[in-house]
């Protein structure tokens, strides 16, 4: 069956009955389990099928029952969480991931997803810029299909729920992107080339040539690879 996971609503972060039909409808594709029990939270963890979050300097889990989830959903958190620290200084703040269905709260939906392990909630922040930044990038994300995010209310957080498939795709579609960029920045030497003619074919100047490579003089050979400006 393929995988259908077009955004159902306007990436609002409002919610919507379809965008809980499509995170159902994404968890069917990926024939997940709705785990019912903590023992069966704990067996799929041991069979590989949930991975451990192990909180650092870029995020915090904050009472958090069951600190399990999807491979790629940790691969996101992880993702996210740095980009998220580097742009407002704070560490994000997990506070829910895999929730059996007989340990959810009173007020969670019964269609939530956090049952299959592709959910994760996310701390609303006191500091406006990283509420507007984490907003934003969950906007952005949820336009590209891999994601579907809701700013809750009570209490204040945000609930994504993640297409692993997707999600991985895309990461995997970054990770070629840019190591295609750092190709594009590498280059070698041919005869006849001079630093000089490097340099303004490129854009740059013969010094910066110099001080990101480590060469001294202005001597070059054929065959030499040299980095330009923005390959590190």
């Amino acid at each position: 069956m393929a995988l259908s996971a077009a955004p159902a609503s306007s990436q609002s972060l409002r919610g919507s009955a379809a965008s809980l039909d499509l995170q159902n409808r994404v968890a069917r594709q990926h024939d997940f389990t709705f785990i019912d029990t903590s023992e069966r939270v704990r067996r799929f963890a041991s069979m590989g099928l949930l991975v451990r979050l192990r909180p650092g300097r870029d995020f915090e889990l904050h009472s958090v029952s069951f600190p399990y989830s999807r491979p790629e959903v940790a691969l996101f958190v992880e993702r996210l969480s740095g980009q998220y620290r580097a742009a407002c200084g704070e560490q994000l703040v997990v506070t829910s991931l895999t929730r059996p269905t007989t340990r959810q709260p009173r007020n969670a939906s019964s269609r939530s997803v956090h049952p299959t392990g592709m959910a994760v909630d996310l701390r609303y922040s006191r500091n406006r810029n990283c509420r507007v930044w984490l907003e934003r990038v969950l906007t952005q994300l949820e336009a590209t299909g891999v994601l579907e995010a809701t700013r809750e209310r009570y209490p204040a957080h945000y609930h994504v729920a993640l297409f692993p498939k997707p999600y991985a795709a895309y990461v995997q579609g970054k990770s070629t992107r840019s190591a295609q960029r750092v190709q594009q920045v590498a280059y070698t030497v041919r005869s006849g080339d001079s630093l000089w003619t490097i340099a303004r074919k490129h854009g740059t100047t013969v010094e910066v040539l110099q001080r990101t490579n480590g060469i001294r003089g202005s001597r070059i050979y054929e065959g030499q690879v040299l980095d330009l400006p923005g390959s590190r």
